[in-house]
């Protein structure tokens, strides 16, 4: 069992994007650092190589990688793609975020409070 998921319109976008940076061997990292107004923030960024600290996941044929540190902040997380009129982004809905910021873009679980900033 996986301690994410990553849609089927999820992956589709990033394999296109992959594809678009000559990178169709590529991961998508899902990472999550200190910041933002709660005091952890998500990342995600195309890479090419993997490490000994990473744990893969595979979604819809895109390889996901994520920190071993990074695993319990993250178990149970969606990560999805919508789209609208507005445009269209990833979505992040993680079962452990007990607090978030007005925006979205930052979060605390009961576990890690992270590093918040001053905003």
């Amino acid at each position: 069992m996986s301690n994410i998921t990553l849609t089927e319109s999820a992956a589709y976008e990033v394999k296109d994007m992959l594809e678009k940076n000559d990178m169709s061997d590529g991961f998508l990292r899902f990472k999550v650092q200190g910041g933002g107004c709660t005091g952890l923030t998500y990342g995600m960024a195309a890479e090419t190589d993997k490490s000994d600290n990473d744990i893969e996941y595979e979604f819809h044929g895109v390889k996901v990688l994520v920190a071993k540190k990074d695993v319990a902040v993250i178990d149970g997380t969606v990560i999805d793609f919508k789209q609208s009129l507005m445009g269209g982004g990833f979505t992040i809905d993680n079962p452990n975020a007990m607090l978030s910021c007005g925006c979205g873009a930052s979060f605390r679980t009961k576990q890690n409070a992270g590093t918040p900033e001053n905003c």
